[in-house]
C-alpha cells in the first residue's frame, strides 16, 4: 500500500523545490512508495505524485494486477496513445518533476505535446527522502547484515587447497539462501593474491596459492534490503611486515572513520579522516576510490562518503565505510562495514571480526 508517511516526506522535498507534481519512473522508488514491484522493460511506467491530489499509477496492461495499493491505476496497451492519458491528470499550467531514469523517448513525447508547463529534475526529492531510513527499514538493514555476517563465517571455510576464485563464488548464493536471503545485492568479488589489487576484480579460474591474501566483497538481499561487507584474509602464512602494515593501516582508517560518525558530520571530512591515515603511511596513491556509498533497496543509492560530498549525515542514513590499499602486482586489502547513523551516534551493522586473520 502507498506509504503515506513516505509520500508526505517526499512532498516536503518537492515543495522546497517549487514542485506541485512529479512523475516517478524508477521501479525501486515506486516499490519504496507503494510496496509493489513492477519491471516494465521498454514500456512506460510512472507514478504521478501531486500535492493535495491523489496519486496515479500509469502501467501497461501487460503488468495488470488485482491488489489495491492505495493509488488509482491507469492501464494502457501497446497500441494506445498515452498522451491523452497523461493530459487527463498532469496540470498543464505547472512544471513537472521528471525522474532521472525516465527514458528520453517518453520525456520528449511529453515535451512535444506540451503535457506540462516545463520539466525539471525531480528525483532528488525521492533520493534525499530514501537516504533517511525509517524504523522498519533500519531493522531490515540490520537483518540483511546479520545474514551477511553469518554467511561470511561459511565463506571462509570454502578457502581450501586447490580451489579457484570462481569455484568459491559459485557456492555463495546457496549459502545465502539457506540463511534466509533471496539473492545477491551485487555480483560477489572473490580475489586471490595480486587480484585483490583490483577493487572490482571478477572471480576467474585463478587457483589459490599458499601466502595469498584472500578478499571477499559480498552482499545479499533479504526482504528487499541489501547488505555489503568486505573482509581480507591471509592464507596459510603469517603476513610479512609490509603486508601487516598495509592491513593495519586500512583497519585504522576504517575504525577512525566509523568512530567520528554521528548526525551533523560533513561527509567529506569522514573520507578525509580515513584518507589522511592511509596517506601518512605512504599509501595515498593506492587508495583509489571514495570511502563509501549509501545503501538500502539498492546496493548503491544516492549519496556517498567522498571528498566531494559537502552534505551532512542525518539520523537514518546507512552507508558503507570501506577504505582500501591496492598494490598492483602484489596484493590488496579492503575492510568494509555498513553503518547506520543514529540519533546520538552510529551503529556498525556488521559484527564479523576485522582483526588480521590467517586462515587455512
Amino acid at each position: 500500500m502507498l506509504d503515506e508517511k513516505r509520500v508526505r516526506r517526499v512532498f516536503g522535498e518537492m515543495e522546497e523545490r517549487g514542485l506541485t507534481q512529479m512523475m516517478v519512473s524508477d521501479p525501486n522508488a515506486i516499490f519504496w512508495l507503494t510496496g509493489k514491484w513492477i519491471f516494465p522493460g521498454e514500456r512506460f511506467l510512472g507514478l504521478l505524485l501531486r500535492l493535495n491530489r491523489p496519486a496515479v499509477l500509469y502501467v501497461n496492461i501487460l503488468f495488470q494486477f488485482e491488489e489495491e495499493i492505495g493509488v488509482e491505476k491507469v492501464y494502457f496497451s501497446d497500441t494506445d496513445d498515452i498522451v491523452p492519458l497523461w493530459k487527463n491528470e498532469i496540470d498543464p499550467q505547472q512544471k513537472l518533476g521528471i525522474d532521472k531514469v525516465m527514458p528520453s523517448k517518453f520525456l520528449l513525447m511529453m515535451m512535444e505535446n506540451n503535457v506540462a508547463a516545463g520539466y525539471t529534475g525531480g528525483s532528488i526529492a525521492i533520493d534525499l527522502t530514501r537516504q533517511v531510513k525509517d524504523e522498519r527499514e533500519q531493522e531490515l538493514m540490520r537483518r540483511s547484515s546479520r545474514i551477511n555476517d553469518a554467511a561470511m563465517e561459511r565463506f571462509v571455510k570454502l578457502v581450501v587447497p586447490g580451489v579457484s576464485e570462481i569455484e568459491i563464488a559459485e557456492q555463495l548464493l546457496p549459502i545465502y539462501k539457506s540463511l534466509g536471503a533471496q539473492k545477491y545485492s551485487f555480483d560477489p568479488i572473490v580475489s586471490f593474491g595480486a587480484h585483490a589489487a583490483d577493487p572490482h576484480h571478477m572471480p576467474d579460474g585463478t587457483v589459490l596459492q599458499e601466502g595469498d591474501c584472500v578478499l571477499f566483497d559480498v552482499g545479499c538481499v533479504a526482504d528487499n534490503y541489501c547488505s555489503d561487507m568486505t573482509r581480507t584474509f591471509f592464507y596459510k602464512r603469517e603476513p610479512s611486515e609490509r603486508d601487516r602494515l598495509v592491513y593495519e593501516t586500512v583497519l585504522k582508517a576504517n575504525r577512525a572513520a566509523e568512530q567520528m560518525l554521528r548526525p551533523g558530520i560533513v561527509l567529506s571530512t569522514v573520507d578525509k579522516t580515513a584518507r589522511d591515515i592511509i596517506e601518512a603511511e605512504g599509501f595515498g596513491p593506492y587508495f583509489t576510490h571514495r570511502l563509501g556509498h549509501f545503501i538500502g533497496i539498492e546496493d548503491h543509492e544516492y549519496g556517498d562518503v567522498s571528498l566531494a560530498n559537502q552534505s551532512v549525515t542525518r539520523a537514518g542514513n546507512t552507508h558503507s565505510i570501506e577504505p582500501g590499499i591496492y598494490l598492483p602486482g602484489e596484493m590488496g586489502v579492503r575492510i568494509e562495514d555498513l553503518v547506520l547513523i543514529t540519533q546520538n551516534g552510529h551503529e556498525v551493522l556488521n559484527s564479523y571480526p576485522k582483526d588480521l586473520e590467517v586462515i587455512g
